[in-house]
């Protein structure tokens, strides 16, 4: 388990874990075996992370640990917590992430080690925008929707999903002072597919089909992966490459390779004082390659031609001493599985220097980002191999060389940046497999439709507008959605080189019911901490008791509220409004955070528009036992199904698509082989609009696309 950093309940979640749940398995016996307490990992931060031993069944089935599971599957989906293998925890720490980084994860899904670096760019919740931003990409459509759930629990404006190949993800743009640059990422997670023979003591179809051919048949792949993340990777940046195999032809042939065709361009950086506690083996300078009939070779030379196509040359260890001394193979880490009951799992710590060598007159990122002194303080251990890292003249001419190419370039698609449209890109470029993607577009400054949704909210004049966007370019607009200015930047300069299959949060939903008071869109609760600091009317200030009952009526009448309450909401035109909740502290007892809620002022009523798992996780926060409550809920369910009607007009128009979206994510984590703890839930499927075709057809042909990286073996897919 790990506790979500940013989410600024935290502490309170710990509290909880720790006080109330974790005590109430102390000396609980299920089927005859003793539970042992859940213990903290040593070497996670901050106590945020939890090992227990109890099996997936035994939580799922027995009634004694109801109340413990049904904890757990509520706050997973609203994203407070996350269920991971411990190792796979370790890639995102030694990336040294930083708010204003940008990051790249190349091979994305499920999502869990994305939602590490989502945790990590909103570290200060008091920032709204931070200046980084995550590119999750993955090659397989469908795993791609499983990583959109997967982010879309922590309500980010700085994630965007992308579909490619990440052993050839194009080259990015972006708009610096008026001219086109290429995009270089400060970080890089390489988190290649794998054999997966590191998972073998939880994943029994290792044991069945593992053999030696499966580590050589992706060697090529990891190896054209890890390169062309490299090629993307700032100077000064960090790229970690990690795999949940111990097999070193997926580990450290694959480092050594990239290390010596990089000519002294790459370091392997020491990590060693990182993550104390972690218990650690390095990683090794010699081993033998085995073909699946048994046969060992130790160097190239050694191999018959007739099988010079199953073993390559990058395979073998260097034979110089020298190089190999040079390449500080021992700065990787090996996880054994016996040293702290864990997966098995290698990682490797990359900084670049300078350009690759066959990168020579690329052009560098004119705005230096600060970087970390450990990032920079590289030593140079390869300077004996003749590399010379590129001068500033040389890339200012290769910039004013391709200066002409890229205004020929840009000129095609001018019309439609100014437009805002960031559409798919087109079909005679790419053949790519999954659902037709609606476009992004972005509001013009002069767009009707925001004038009354700033004048109704009172929204401050630093509010950026620019950053609105929706997925229709006709008919009436249904859902607004924010993205941070950087994730602006990317999207309209790379329309026609990306497939984006989605970015953003929503902040505003129509609701028709809101026209004749002024404003045709009500908040949102997805985006609602990201709009807060904007908005300065329509805000209701609310105790505790109020709260309580917010969470758990329906639609309460205004009667039922604090008098203070009352007069607040007397003077207040009906439609969409905050309610917000600050910690007293003269109250120590009562919950010490606070809470921002979307709600509707009726004419005599008000009420929360927060979805079940939000009103649960608030409840418990606030010490109300929400497990006894169970069939209340469903009688609450089965009300809220008959006020259905009144529900629609106030909720989004789109709500059967998203259910059936929410039903093809659990059937794709089923296929997967991912744990499946998300329960439908409303607000809380994937946001992508007028699917209902492409979606009808995605279950008739779910099984039909097959991604390029998954065709090499059948264990590739094995992450996390």
């Amino acid at each position: 388990l790990r506790v979500s950093l940013p989410c600024s309940h935290a502490k309170e979640i710990l509290h909880c874990l720790k006080e109330k749940y974790f005590k109430e398995l102390q000396d609980l016996e299920v089927d005859g075996q003793k539970v042992e307490m859940p213990q903290a990992l040593s070497w996670y931060p901050e106590e945020l992370a939890w090992h227990t031993n109890l099996s997936r069944k035994i939580l799922r089935k027995s009634p004694q640990l109801e109340k413990f599971h049904q904890f757990l599957v509520s706050e997973t989906e609203c994203g407070n917590i996350s269920r991971q293998e411990a190792v796979s925890m370790i890639p995102p720490l030694l990336l040294n992430v930083d708010p204003h980084h940008k990051i790249l994860d190349m091979c994305a899904a499920p999502g869990s080690k994305t939602a590490q670096l989502i945790e990590m760019l909103h570290a200060d919740m008091n920032v709204p925008f931070p200046k980084g931003f995550v590119i999750a990409n993955d090659v397989d459509n469908k795993r791609c929707y499983l990583l959109v759930h997967q982010a879309k629990r922590l309500n980010s404006p700085c994630i965007m999903v992308v579909n490619h190949d990440a052993s050839s993800i194009p080259n990015l743009q972006i708009d610096v002072d008026g001219r086109k640059e290429v995009l270089f990422y400060d970080r890089i997670l390489c988190d290649v597919p794998c054999s997966g023979d590191g998972t073998m003591r939880k994943n029994i179809d290792v044991w069945k089909k593992w053999t030696t051919q499966n580590s050589l048949q992706l060697h090529g792949l990891q190896l054209r992966i890890a390169t062309r993340g490299v090629e993307q990777l700032a100077e000064g940046g960090r790229m970690v490459y990690s795999t949940c195999s111990l097999n070193p032809v997926e580990n450290e042939a694959v480092i050594a390779s990239l290390l010596e065709k990089s000519q002294g361009a790459l370091e392997l950086a020491d990590v060693s004082s990182e993550l104390p506690g972690l218990k650690r083996m390095p990683g090794i300078t010699k081993w033998k390659v085995m073909l699946k009939d048994g046969q060992w070779f130790e160097e190239w030379k050694d191999v018959p031609s007739n099988r010079q196509t199953q073993i390559r040359p990058t395979m073998f260890p260097v034979k110089d001493v020298e190089k190999l001394k040079a390449m500080n193979l021992e700065r990787c880490l090996r996880i054994l599985p016996h040293h702290q009951n864990t997966g098995g799992f290698f990682v490797a710590v990359l900084i670049k220097k300078c350009p690759m060598p066959w990168n020579k007159r690329q052009p560098k990122v004119h705005q230096k980002l600060p970087q970390r002194t450990g990032d920079t303080g590289v030593t140079a251990a390869n300077s004996d191999n003749g590399s010379e890292c590129t001068t500033e003249e040389a890339m200012f001419a290769e910039n004013e060389d391709s200066k002409k190419m890229q205004e020929l370039q840009n000129s095609d698609t001018e019309q439609i940046k100014k437009e805002g449209v960031c559409g798919p890109p087109p079909s005679k470029k790419m053949k790519l497999f999954g659902f037709k993607e609606d476009p992004f577009v972005f509001l013009p400054e002069d767009d009707p439709l925001f004038l009354p949704i700033q004048k109704f909210y009172a929204l401050d004049p630093s509010f950026p507008k620019m950053n609105l966007l929706t997925r229709t370019q006709e008919g009436k607009k249904r859902q607004l959605y924010m993205v941070s200015k950087e994730l602006r930047n990317v999207l309209l300069n790379n329309s026609e080189k990306m497939k984006v299959i989605n970015t953003g949060i929503k902040v505003w939903s129509r609701n028709s019911d809101g026209e004749q008071f002024g404003c045709a869109f009500r908040l949102a609760q997805e985006g609602i901490y990201t709009l807060y600091p904007f908005i300065h009317a329509r805000i209701i200030n609310v105790c505790i008791e109020d709260v309580k009952i917010l969470l758990t009526q329906e639609n309460p009448f205004l009667s039922k509220f604090s008098s203070e309450t009352q007069k607040k909401v007397k003077d207040m035109a009906m439609g969409s409004i905050v309610l917000k909740y600050d910690p007293d502290p003269a109250k120590p007892d009562d919950l010490q955070c606070p809470i921002v809620l979307c709600g509707w002022q009726g004419k005599t009523s008000l009420r929360a528009f927060v979805p079940k798992n939000e009103r649960l996780h608030y409840l418990r926060m606030m010490g109300v036992e929400v497990f006894k409550a169970k069939r209340k809920e469903e009688e609450l369910e089965s009300k809220m199904a008959e006020e259905g009607q009144h529900r629609l007009a106030q909720t989004e128009e789109g709500m059967n698509v998203e259910d059936k979206e929410q039903d093809l994510v659990i059937k794709m984590e089923s296929e997967i082989g991912e744990e499946s703890s998300h329960s439908p839930v409303e607000s809380n499927a994937m946001e992508i609009e007028n699917k209902t075709e492409d979606l009808d057809r995605s279950s008739e042909n779910a099984n039909g696309h097959v991604s390029q990286q998954s065709k090499d073996t059948d264990t590739s897919n094995v992450k996390d």
